[in-house]
């Protein structure tokens, strides 16, 4: 199947819940047509009957997978409506810990979904990607990747998830210096944003934000030509300078505001 010519087509992955699922509300607003990708059907399917469609041509899909499973990302490339102008990934878990009290499956789970998942989606989509340039010579495609200011510096409590994030980054900077002339591709920095996994945090988040305003952000940022998108420009311009500390400064105020 094929979207109809002039409508801009969205892979959100990660779109049943939080900044996913809002962002696909705010593209939906925005005429684009979505397929809409997470683990569970249900939540899905209750995501994409809300949306408001492009026009009745372009319906949006949703197509369950798990990121963690390379086969699941092979599989859905297969029944992708064609041409895709962006893909989105927004997957990610997080559980709170301190290293000394580390639960490795969790460990494995977080790392398999917020990385690993990541590199199954490039892994299966760059081959399609770059045919793609082919067959629609007009369309540079794009690939945003959400890690989260947690990557910019290692924080207390924070681990394997902000590991993880960081690695993102990085493998976000890669993916932009192998491809950037062919791929517009974005990496999505936000601080703290009102959902399940910040439900998880015990301590106090300064400037947090709905979904809602994290999505709108974030929705204006991919049709700009920046690499990085964030958001609350504060608080994320904050952790930038708090990582170039010296690192006994960046201690000295990290621990102050962890300990009891």
């Amino acid at each position: 199947m094929t979207v109809p010519a002039g409508t801009t087509h969205s892979w959100i992955i990660g779109a049943s819940h939080g900044i996913g699922q809002a962002l696909a509300y705010e593209l939906a607003q925005r005429k684009e047509t979505l397929t809409l990708s997470a683990r569970s059907q249900k939540a899905l399917t209750d995501v994409a009957t809300t949306l408001p469609k492009a026009s009745p041509q372009a319906p949006h899909d949703v197509l369950p997978l798990d990121v963690a499973n390379p086969q699941d990302l092979q599989n859905a490339i297969t029944k992708l409506r064609q041409p895709i102008h962006r893909i989105i990934f927004m997957a990610g878990i997080y559980t709170p810990m301190p290293l000394a009290k580390l639960d490795i499956k969790e460990c494995h789970a977080i790392i398999d979904v917020n990385l690993c998942g990541a590199l199954h989606l490039l892994h299966a989509v760059l081959p399609m990607l770059l045919q793609q340039r082919t067959t629609h010579p007009t369309i540079k495609s794009q690939i945003a990747l959400c890690a989260s200011v947690a990557g910019y510096i290692g924080l207390p409590h924070a681990q394997p998830y902000a590991a993880s994030k960081a690695a993102l980054i990085n493998l976000a900077e890669s993916l932009l210096f192998e491809h950037g002339r062919h791929i517009d591709v974005k990496v999505i920095n936000t601080g703290f944003v009102e959902t399940r996994l910040t439900d998880k945090n015990t301590f106090t988040m300064p400037m947090k934000l709905s979904p809602q305003q994290a999505a709108r952000t974030i929705a204006r940022g991919l049709n700009t030509r920046a690499f990085e998108i964030t958001t609350p420009k504060l608080f994320t311009t904050a952790l930038k300078l708090l990582a170039l500390l010296p690192k006994r400064w960046s201690r000295t105020l990290m621990t102050r505001r962890t300990q009891p």
